[in-house]
């Protein structure tokens, strides 16, 4: 048709208009003199490690020296600062020594010394808040930007706007700490009012990351595509005398995107395909990091099969048992050593094994938590060697390495 007929043709429905609204962004993109596209996105893919229970800030990447000075002192202010348990101990500096790090001179306490290795590559974000103190309401302000659940993910928003990269796993996994989920399990990757697809599929540890993947009993590879063909049949049967629910429809495709997985998961996850000296790295022979090690291989080699938003969790459920989380009300030092230790080797091989293989340029990495530390005791006698992790309304710390940062 001639252009005169396209015009007439893009009048008659909403399909015609997008297609010529698509067009037009082609040859904006083509000639480069659409403003929206001056700056080309970068990031294609985005990994979050997600620290449940509050890391302290003060004592990691946002560094204070003043708080050296004024260690053991009193706060003295005449209005009290809004925090959850109401106590005001006395001001307390960083339990972990400060340095400047590579040659952007980027403050990295020793709490993390194989991550401050990749400082060049890391941009600390120090202007982010918490809109809740209290740990469950603050994960979800986290993940979606609410303090309820029921609203969409950041990894479902990814998967939705950006779409599937591949067609045999989900666009957005989530890797849970191995001890438990965190508070609010799925609620944390939730679609929200997004179809279902866009919803985070957890994968688990072990030689089973999927639940109920495989089928009970052997079935013949005829048997199996023949029973596919007939459910395929009645689904869609079914989803047309429904009028095209949107719900039937997700499900479908979920049932669809498992039978698929069930050739995908065991090769992605697999991970002795990986060479010794690349699971040495993550740290998979050492019994304190193996666990979130595992998980961040695995991310690694989620993202190069094309999954958009793999989410790692490091802690799980608050007040749990075993205690297993960044919540340190008890004992900064102690906890914290003791998370840092199982993760900071882990996620410092991530990026720098995203590095040698190109992968950082187009890949977004996350670094998140709930809230920090106040910058005072939280006891009840105020001495300073008994500080505990304050939970500060206005604390949390983001660490983000975006692409091509410098």
């Amino acid at each position: 048709m001639n252009r005169r007929e396209l015009l007439s043709w893009s009048m008659q429905g909403l399909g015609a208009t997008s297609l010529l609204h698509l067009l037009q962004g082609d040859n904006a993109r083509a000639a480069g003199t659409d403003a929206g596209f001056r700056v080309p996105a970068k990031a294609r893919r985005a990994v979050q490690i997600s620290l449940v229970g509050g890391m302290s800030h003060i004592d990691s990447f946002d560094y204070k020296p003043k708080l050296a000075e004024l260690h053991g002192k009193s706060l003295k202010t005449d209005t009290p600062p809004d925090i959850f348990f109401n106590q005001v101990g006395l001001l307390r500096q960083a339990d972990w020594e400060f340095r400047q790090r590579g040659q952007s001179g980027l403050w990295v306490s020793e709490l993390f010394p194989h991550i401050a290795e990749m400082a060049d590559e890391l941009t600390v974000i120090r202007s982010m808040v918490a809109d809740s103190a209290n740990h469950t309401p603050a994960l979800f302000v986290e993940n979606s930007g609410f303090q309820f659940n029921g609203y969409p993910s950041l990894g479902g928003w990814l998967s939705y706007g950006l779409g599937a990269e591949t067609e045999n796993l989900p666009a957005f996994v989530v890797l849970p700490d191995g001890r438990s989920e965190p508070n609010g399990g799925s609620s944390n990757w939730t679609s929200g009012f997004l179809p279902a697809q866009h919803q985070g599929v957890a994968f688990r540890g072990g030689s089973e990351p999927v639940k109920n993947l495989r089928p009970a009993l052997p079935v013949s590879e005829e048997e199996d595509q023949a029973t596919r063909a007939f459910l395929a049949g009645l689904n869609y049967r079914h989803l047309a005398e429904s009028g095209g629910e949107a719900s039937l429809t997700a499900r479908i495709r979920s049932y669809e995107l498992a039978a698929r997985m069930q050739l995908a998961v065991p090769e992605v996850a697999d991970l002795s395909r990986e060479s010794a000296e690349t699971q040495s790295a993550y740290g998979l022979d050492r019994p304190e990091t193996e666990d979130c090690g595992r998980r961040c291989l695995l991310a690694r080699r989620l993202l190069e099969q094309g999954v958009r938003f793999v989410q790692i969790y490091s802690g799980g459920a608050i007040g749990g048992s075993p205690r297993a989380s960044w919540d340190a009300h008890e004992s900064v030092q102690e906890n914290h050593r003791i998370e840092a230790g199982r993760l900071d080797q882990p996620v410092a091989a991530l990026l720098r094994d995203l590095k040698q293989r190109g992968m950082l340029e187009d890949t977004l990495v996350l670094f998140t938590t709930e809230f920090g530390r106040t910058p005072f005791a939280l006891s009840a006698d105020g001495v300073p060697n008994r500080a505990t992790l304050g939970q500060f309304r206005r604390a949390e710390t983001g660490l983000l390495v975006p692409p091509s940062a410098g």
